[in-house]
């Protein structure tokens, strides 16, 4: 069994406390977390989101840059002749798929939704090749509604510090749903992201470096 994931089912049930201090310290390190993607608006995060599967932020926003500027509206993404779209956004990989995604979700926002982007996560995981994750970032950063969102690093650093003992963002979001108070979740999502990309490797954590590392068993087994 993974090691993370054993020491994680010891403290299945996130000691409030122990979340609390968490919750502190995270604030005082990350105090204004604010995702690396660059947007406007709605439409342009829900763009920059689905480019940033398997591509780095800084790549994303580079390629956004001119993307932006070419694409204004829902309709622009939807009539524009596919292969121009994929080359346009040929430098974030599986751009065939994305523009598929890209393209099949400005129809839909045209048709259903007059052109806007829903504001809610039942309409928002409803458009092609948005997922929850996708939902969540655009509901908290755009609209300013609560969302925990759960990429790779989220589901990392939460397994470690014994926030969750599931497997799949889904299962992990619901765990960090219930132990962290929902005013807290858009920056708490975008703190662990933060703290994943800087001191929480997924390789070579920096466990010594780690101001969590007192509340963190996984860090304190390896240490």
């Amino acid at each position: 069994m993974n090691p993370t994931l054993r020491v994680s089912r010891r403290l299945a049930v996130a000691e409030k406390p122990r979340v609390k201090e968490i919750l502190s310290l995270l604030a005082r390190h990350y105090p204004e977390p604010r995702t690396a993607l660059r947007f406007s608006n709605p439409l342009e995060l829900l763009v920059a989101t689905v480019l940033s599967a398997q591509c780095t932020d800084v790549r994303v926003n580079l390629v956004t840059q001119d993307l932006f500027h070419k694409y204004r509206t829902a309709r622009d993404y939807a009539d524009a002749p596919r292969q121009q779209l994929e080359k346009d956004i040929h430098s974030t990989g599986f751009f065939r798929s994305k523009a598929r995604a890209i393209q099949g979700f400005s129809s839909v926002i045209l048709e259903k939704h007059t052109g806007e982007v829903p504001g809610t996560m039942e309409e928002l995981v409803k458009l092609p090749g948005v997922g929850r994750k996708t939902a969540n970032l655009v509901l908290a950063e755009a609209f300013g509604v609560p969302g925990m969102v759960v990429d790779t690093h989220v589901s990392r650093v939460s397994q470690r510090l014994g926030l969750s003992a599931r497997r799949g963002p889904d299962k992990i979001e619901l765990d960090l749903m219930k132990a962290v108070p929902r005013d807290r979740w858009n920056h708490f999502s975008l703190q662990l992201i933060d703290h994943g990309r800087k001191v929480c490797k997924a390789r070579t954590p920096r466990c010594d470096e780690c101001f969590l590392l007192k509340l963190c068993p996984t860090g304190l087994s390896r240490v």
